[in-house]
């Protein structure tokens, strides 16, 4: 998993609130176990009409935010049946990092395992960053993981909360299977003198 430190970029204005699973990832593409692929699906139905073609009028669609890596949204966000693809699809379009009141628990978490940033904030403050988002290209704002702060376009800091073994893990790139791997030595000991003392396992 890469690491998240420091991210600055575009961030993006999803004014909506309770966007489920199944609208960042509609159920149709949930037959890969790839992690790759899926930005092209992201937010389908909202970016793509019936015909195929780009909605012009979706947030992501505009040029301004074809390249955001943060999205600003609305509460509840990542409601809905459990998908990591949701995830996924964010991750591969090129999002690291959510902004939002509040988000769904699953959700919330599969951020965390693959390398995404939700940040939970205070709704006054979500509107500020919201109002700053809809500038376009000018929407640029920079995150520090480490301090655990945002920057706005005009400079302003937002501090945020974050879990102290969440912030470790993102600091650091360790998904589940990182985690277990900081453990090999220990666990190769661990198999080694089980297969002396119990060779018929």
């Amino acid at each position: 998993m890469e690491p998240f430190n420091k991210l600055e970029g575009v961030a993006a204005p999803l004014n909506m609130i309770n966007v489920d699973t199944d609208m960042i990832i509609p159920k149709q593409f949930l037959k890969t176990i790839r992690r790759t692929g899926l930005g092209k699906a992201l937010f389908d139905e909202m970016r793509y009409k019936q015909d195929g073609s780009e909605n012009p009028d979706f947030v992501l669609n505009k040029p301004a935010y074809r390249q955001a890596q943060i999205l600003v949204t609305g509460e509840n966000f990542g409601c809905g049946s459990s998908r990591e693809h949701a995830p996924w699809a964010l991750l591969d379009f090129g999002i690291r990092c959510v902004i939002a009141p509040s988000f769904a628990d699953i959700f919330y978490n599969n951020c965390f395992k693959n390398g995404i940033l939700p940040i939970k904030l205070p709704q006054s403050e979500v509107d500020k960053l919201m109002d700053d988002a809809q500038r376009g290209a000018n929407s640029i704002v920079a995150i520090d993981l480490e301090k655990q702060e945002i920057t706005g376009p005009d400079g302003g800091r937002i501090h945020f909360e974050v879990d102290a073994f969440r912030k470790h893990c993102l600091l650091n790139g360790l998904d589940d299977i990182g985690l277990t791997m900081q453990k090999a030595s220990a666990i190769d000991s661990f198999e080694a003198k089980k297969k002396l003392e119990q060779p018929w396992l």
